[in-house]
């Protein structure tokens, strides 16, 4: 377990594992810092550990670069995808889920495999990116999944790579997160990996937590 980010509007951990057997984790994550948090991840295809986090940096340079009416913006998510999936044509392809946090909004997009889920306050738990499609960027036909939602205190907002999300079902998963957030949230990654490893890590694993804080 990583602890990454803790704002005062939101807290954010991570955790991550390669496939069994491997040293090398091509799952990348980046987590920004400041007034202007966000989360987002990587999940590459080949040569991906360089491939996520080149995209991953130039997505921080685009945040790092808009106004808070751009972050918050659809379209500029969308012209980011384009800029993003251009960047990596040519060479691995990598999946790219990432949000930003504006006061209890979330504003963001997928692109790929990788899922966000909200698991509520009440413990209840939905897939948000469900019907995205799956080519990843780098193939010049990606296809961006908008996601925006507005979050209340006790939510808590999940990034999973297909490693991490594949092996569980919406109830394991739910599980997992609840029992876990009632210790502490930086408890709900790595709780998340276990359940998802307990049949074997056949892929890189990682879990992003976010969750807002009043």
């Amino acid at each position: 377990m990583q602890r990454v980010n803790t704002t005062s509007r939101t807290e954010c951990y991570a955790a991550t594992r390669p496939q069994q057997g491997r040293t090398q984790n091509e799952d990348a994550f980046l987590i920004g810092r400041g007034d202007r948090p966000f989360a987002a991840l990587c999940d590459g295809a080949g040569n991906a550990e360089r491939a996520g986090k080149r995209a991953l940096i130039l997505f921080e340079k685009l945040v790092g670069e808009a106004t808070p009416e751009l972050i918050a913006s659809e379209e500029i998510w969308a012209k980011w995808a384009k800029v993003l999936d251009s960047s990596l044509l040519g060479a691995a392809q990598s999946t790219f889920l990432g949000l930003a946090f504006t006061a209890t909004n979330a504003v963001g997009m997928c692109v790929g495999d990788s899922r966000a889920y909200l698991v509520n306050r009440d413990g209840q738990a939905r897939i948000l990116t469900e019907g995205a499609a799956k080519h990843r960027l780098g193939s010049g036909q990606s296809q961006p999944f908008p996601i925006r939602l507005t979050l209340n205190a006790g939510d808590v907002l999940l990034l999973l790579s297909d490693g991490a999300w594949t092996p569980l079902t919406l109830y394991t998963l739910q599980k997992a997160v609840t029992s876990a957030a009632i210790k502490h949230l930086s408890e709900v990654p790595a709780a998340i990996l276990d359940a998802a490893g307990r049949i074997g890590r056949a892929d890189d694993m990682t879990a992003v937590a976010v969750r807002l804080v009043r």
